[in-house]
């Protein structure tokens, strides 16, 4: 075998180069410009997770005295965090550029976003007026000089840091300067559209306009010169939960949230343009060692804020929004388990609706031979209809039970609230597994038909929210197959006796069988390979980073075996290295609509064996989440999904290429082809499959 620098490539170097083609996105001048905008705040919030999460538990590592090696791929904890910040920097310098970039573009279309320093006497009036009746009342003002103990700073809340020259007459015992800072409140858009004037629109940023309104603020000092520059910390995120027994499970996860308002800071940002003497005074009074990752930023941070870049109506400068198309013959105007007894059914959402899951839990919740309803919750919308029709399940007399994680990352408090709710309605709640988080995606109902007790069901790669189901790519398949609800049955019982490990005939189930499952199914693979007949493997998954599970498909590439692979985020696997790697192809799609299915097809000789699942090839999900996957029987769909895999394998527009280059080169189109832009076309085979 060639030997190659490295065999993986790093976690969290990989997911930085992910974040990339988010700001790739911010950057194409094909992307309409408010959503190039929103793009560049997808980027700013993946990064604010990515260091509360990512960067703190290597942290960890370095803090505790471990070099983290056998964690890390082979590189030192030490050694990745200063990579780490020396990337972060660069991205950041990087989308300042695209911001400016496409600022000036929004001029072109008369939309002008201002500073302090550039508003006019009309404006001026309204900012005044806007100020006191809707910010000064929310702003949280603390001056700093004369605190023993430095307060605290919210994880990821913006703070402007206010330096006051004092008036020489006003000198005090802490020298001719006065420190404070503001907080920006998060309950006022950070975006405020002014008056119009003829065909410009106006937008101030609501840091400037505070800025605006600091002679306002401070009306008690006299200062000679007063200015603003924005900080922000990140705090590490990981839950540490106590073992009191006296508690119950969502008091514990309740106090371990509240908890991470004080945990450690691991990112401090800063405007770059901050004075000296303001930067050395914070950094003194927090506590901030040059060693951290203190990293300097632009004039404004929390710019995931930009997803939320108000439209002002200006439809043309945003993605067209799709109308979700129905599923041929799957009509909602009558029964749905009507149908699902007779066939198997399949949604792609956003493509298709996702009106038909919350269409099967109200049709289950009414109608009277129904008896049970059991479902997982990882992930619900703020709103949310699956909760509804829950619920009035539980009124109607059905047999609810909802398992529900409350350790979803960053929807701890959510799920929390959402599981207090339930409870009271008379819902049966299992608070998953010790240990384990419960990441399935799955729902069954028993139904009294006659004597017998007939199941439905669905299985999905993603979570049952309709807010994520409009941007969310994600496949959910109904089905009646009595094989099929019974190992999810078996499921179930799992969660509430999870001493016994359950043996399953159709589904693969984490922890106890996915990883062995899915290494049986390349062996078989690679014995195809060997014995000269087809052999191929297309997978299609989140991320990719277990390294028992890439070191398979490497050995099942120098068996000759084709392997596709359809990445969005991190990818450890290094593709296309001769002698280890030369039948592996990988590419990331980073488009429209966040692409999040996890699909599996492996050859099997011509009759392809086709699953999709909740899991990606990473060990969280393999050896520490209860995962379903489930296989895909109806002759349809099974060409459904490789019709939809090779769609999203054509894509020559949107697809990067992975390479030991790790450069999120863009596949080239060969010369002739057309344009394949997969999501597109993804709607255009749905639009045909309805008229045909």
């Amino acid at each position: 075998m060639v030997k190659v620098k490295n065999e993986y490539i790093n976690r969290e170097i990989s997911w930085l180069h992910f974040n990339a083609r988010v700001l790739q996105e911010s950057a194409d001048k094909n992307v309409p410009l408010i959503d190039r905008l929103r793009f560049l705040g997808i980027f700013s919030n993946n990064l604010d997770e990515f260091f509360k999460v990512r960067y703190a538990t290597v942290k960890r590592i370095v803090d505790a005295g471990k070099t983290g090696k056998s964690v890390l791929g082979g590189e030192k904890a030490k050694d990745l965090l200063e990579e780490i910040t020396k990337i972060v920097i660069a991205q950041q310098a990087r989308s300042l550029e695209i911001l400016r970039s496409i600022e000036k573009e929004l001029k072109e279309e008369n939309i002008f976003i201002i500073t302090e320093q550039e508003v006019n006497g009309k404006q001026a009036e309204f900012i005044r007026d806007y100020y006191f009746k809707k910010v000064n009342q929310e702003l949280m003002t603390i001056i700093l000089n004369d605190l023993t103990e430095f307060p605290l700073l919210k994880d990821t809340a913006a703070y402007l840091a206010v330096k006051m020259v004092m008036k020489k007459d006003n000198f005090n015992n802490n020298g001719p300067n006065r420190y404070a800072l503001i907080e920006i409140p998060k309950g006022i858009d950070r975006f405020v559209v002014l008056p119009k004037e003829g065909d410009k629109n106006y937008i101030i940023i609501l840091d400037d306009l505070i800025r605006f309104c600091l002679d306002s603020v401070f009306t008690m000092f006299e200062y000679d010169s007063i200015s603003a520059h924005m900080i922000k910390i990140t705090r590490d995120a990981e839950l540490d939960i106590d073992n009191d027994l006296t508690k119950s499970f969502i008091e514990k996860i309740s106090s371990s949230v509240e908890s991470r308002k004080i945990s450690d800071p691991v990112r401090f940002v800063y405007d770059k343009s901050i004075d000296k003497d303001t930067l050395q005074f914070l950094k003194e009074k927090m506590n901030i060692e040059d060693t951290d990752s203190v990293i300097p930023g632009g004039r404004y941070h929390n710019r995931r804020d930009y997803m939320g870049f108000p439209s002002l109506g200006r439809q043309d400068l945003m993605y067209d929004k799709i109308e979700p198309l129905p599923v041929k013959g799957f009509s909602m105007q009558g029964s749905l388990l009507d149908l699902i007894a007779e066939k198997d059914y399949m949604i792609y959402t956003p493509y298709q609706s996702f009106s038909y899951v919350t269409k099967f839990l109200r049709e289950a919740a009414l109608d009277p031979k129904v008896r049970t309803i059991k479902i997982t919750v990882y992930r619900l919308a703020d709103d949310s209809q699956v909760a509804s029709a829950l619920i009035n399940a539980a009124k109607n007399g059905k047999q609810v039970t909802v398992q529900i994680e409350l350790q979803a990352r960053f929807d701890e408090t959510a799920n929390i609230e959402y599981a207090n709710q339930l409870q009271e309605e008379g819902v049966n709640l299992i608070f998953g597994v010790p240990g384990l988080k419960v990441h399935s995606k799955i729902c069954m109902i028993e139904r009294e038909e006659g004597e017998i007790i007939k199941r439905y069901g669905f299985v999905s790669t993603g979570n049952f929210n309709e807010s994520t189901a409009k941007i969310y790519t994600d496949y959910t398949l109904f089905t009646a197959h009595e094989g099929i609800l019974k190992d999810m049955s078996k499921v179930f019982g799992f969660f509430e006796t999870n001493y016994k490990i359950y043996k399953y005939k159709h589904l693969i189930v984490s922890p106890h069988y996915t990883k062995f499952t899915f290494i049986k199914l390349i062996d078989d693979e690679i014995a195809n390979a060997q014995a000269g007949k087809e052999a191929y493997i297309k997978v299609k998954m989140n991320s990719f980073t277990s390294y028992k599970m890439v070191d398979k498909l490497y050995e099942a590439s120098r068996a000759g075996v084709k392997i596709q692979l359809i990445i969005r985020g991190i990818c450890c696997l290094v593709p296309g290295v001769q002698g280890m790697s030369e039948n592996i192809e990988a590419i990331s799609v980073v488009d429209k609509f966040l692409e999040h299915p996890r699909v599996f097809i492996f050859g099997n000789e011509g009759n392809p064996k086709v699953f999709i699942s909740s899991a990606d090839w990473m060990t969280r999900n393999l050896d520490f989440r209860v995962e379903v996957g489930c296989p895909i029987y109806d002759p349809d769909i099974k060409e459904e999904l490789l019709d939809t895999f090779e769609i999203s394998w054509s894509d020559n527009v949107k697809a990067r290429v992975f390479s030991d280059k790790q450069d999120n080169a863009y596949r080239k189109r060969k010369e002739g082809n057309s344009e394949i832009r997969s999501q597109f076309a993804l709607y255009e085979y749905y639009q045909k499959k309805l008229e045909s």
